[in-house]
């Protein structure tokens, strides 16, 4: 390899664009992993509350006599 074409392989930035997306793509993937482990425990615990409510409603009465109902109120000064 001649020297002017060793400056050329060093100065040649094709690659540097490949090396960018690759570790974007890494920090997304990384970020995407971190924001399941956060949300999988809580998905977990919701899902066996609701799975809880099911098993505890008859269906052969009313399943939703025991629900609160919200009403708005308002007040004036």
């Amino acid at each position: 390899m001649k020297l002017t074409e060793a400056k050329t392989f060093f100065a040649d930035e094709f690659g540097a664009v490949t090396v960018d997306w690759v570790v974007l793509t890494a920090a997304l993937v990384g970020l995407g992993l971190a924001v399941i482990s956060v949300v999988s425990g809580g998905m977990e615990e919701l899902s066996t509350d609701i799975g809880q409510a099911l098993t505890d409603t008859d269906p052969l009465t009313d399943p939703f006599a025991n629900n609160v109902t919200f009403t708005e109120t308002t007040t004036t000064p």
